[in-house]
């Protein structure tokens, strides 16, 4: 076969994600629409399955079998598609291999990892690798990173357009949101906490802001990071820590390297959650830092880790129900202040809930536009970000086909 046989091949298209996303190619695209695609797995039984599951003509859904570990099933794979869109995690378990496969075969790629330290191996092994074959991998585009990293990109592109001067310092806030973890989120969480307690030089690395930044980026800025609850005086609202900051402002800071430092020479971001003004709120932002520095310590110790994995955490493979996913949603608000003081806020909705309806949507708009809005733009391979490869082109995409919003308040 030719590598135009597909577009697009949805791989892990049995994982709890990925049957999210499959469907939601289907009601998109079909079978005959705009984009040929394709599902893939490591057992043709569950690929069946899928297919039997799925609303729409499904039953020719083209399906390929690759394990996630076979290489030379892998590279069979890269040949026949454009873009692999990757749902196979833990990433740091199961994912370089696929990786390996797309750099060395100039082949385009785009996941929903959250795990900073896995990204980091993948950069120092593969960078040289996917620059020269020209493919184009881009982690973090679900919940993980995209919100996050292209709200960021827009407020600095309407900072631009009305102050002719990008925003050296900007917060996030999660205003609100609704939704619950998968057994996949879960199992990655525990998989970089059993990393990190097996290795001083893994923590150091997970504490260092610009982990993933190219080691030659000059940025040494200290980064603020909300750890307990506090009061912020630009929202008039008391914080609590927001457990996605750690991956999501490390891609944001990558974005910052990689546009040459367009949001600042200093640039610093953080995220944290609202919890409200007053004694109320107060009450809040401390009973959720303590919450979680709670689970984190819960997380870190090995009979209290197995205590909430047997009896506490869903299992991989389970997740939120379909009535879940669209009933949730999230409300995020951006602020960003000139070197001259002048402040601009934008918004940034999803209407699903963050971690599935909304992410499958965003993994598979992202895949989409790799494979069609970037196919005739010239840009290097290598390791990319969603707001420095598709930037204006997926926020597009997102706000006409995933129900995301960004929005200017002031």
């Amino acid at each position: 076969m030719s590598k135009q046989t597909y577009e697009v091949i949805v791989f892990g298209a049995t994982s709890f994600v990925g049957q999210i996303l499959c469907q939601y190619l289907m009601d998109r695209f079909g079978l005959e629409g705009d984009l040929k695609w394709a599902a893939a797995g490591r057992s043709q039984t569950k690929l069946d399955s899928l297919k039997a599951t799925l609303r729409g003509n499904a039953k020719a859904l083209p399906t390929l079998v690759a394990d996630a570990a076979d290489e030379q099933a892998l590279a069979e794979l890269c040949k026949q598609t454009s873009v692999v869109i990757s749902t196979v995690g833990p990433y740091a378990l199961y994912g370089e291999p696929l990786v390996k496969a797309c750099a060395e075969s100039g082949t385009h790629y785009c996941d929903l990892t959250g795990e900073v330290q896995w990204i980091k191996r993948m950069v120092d092994r593969y960078e040289a690798t996917a620059r020269a074959s020209g493919a184009r991998i881009v982690h973090c585009c679900g919940f993980d990173s995209i919100p996050s990293d292209l709200g960021v990109y827009f407020l600095q592109q309407q900072s631009q357009q009305r102050f002719g001067a990008p925003c050296p310092r900007v917060k996030m806030r999660v205003k609100a949101a609704k939704g619950e973890f998968s057994g996949g989120t879960v199992a990655s969480l525990m998989n970089v906490t059993k990393e990190a307690v097996a290795s001083p030089e893994l923590r150091r690395e997970l504490a260092d802001p610009y982990s993933i930044c190219p080691s030659s980026y000059p940025n040494l800025a200290k980064q603020p990071e909300i750890t307990m609850a506090v009061h912020d005086e630009d929202f008039n609202s008391w914080l609590a820590p927001f457990i996605m900051s750690g991956i999501n402002t490390r891609v944001v800071q990558r974005s910052n390297a990689l546009a040459d430092q367009a949001y600042g020479e200093s640039f610093q971001y953080d995220e944290a959650m609202l919890t409200g003004s007053g004694a109320k709120g107060m009450l809040a932002a401390y009973g959720i830092s303590l919450g979680l520095g709670g689970f984190l310590v819960a997380a870190a110790l090995k009979p209290s880790r197995w205590a909430l994995e047997k009896f506490v955490l869903p299992a991989p493979g389970e997740g939120p129900s379909p009535t879940v996913q669209e009933n949730g949603y999230f409300d995020l608000r951006f602020m960003g202040c000139t070197s001259k003081g002048e402040k601009i806020r934008v918004k940034v909705t999803g209407d699903r809930d963050p971690g599935y309806g909304s992410t499958a949507k965003m993994l598979g708009e992202a895949g989409v536009c790799l494979a069609k809005d970037l196919a005739s733009v010239e840009s290097a391979g290598g390791f990319w970000t969603p707001a420095t490869l598709m930037g204006e082109k997926l926020v597009e995409r997102l706000q006409a086909h995933a129900g995301l919003t960004f929005e200017v308040l002031e």
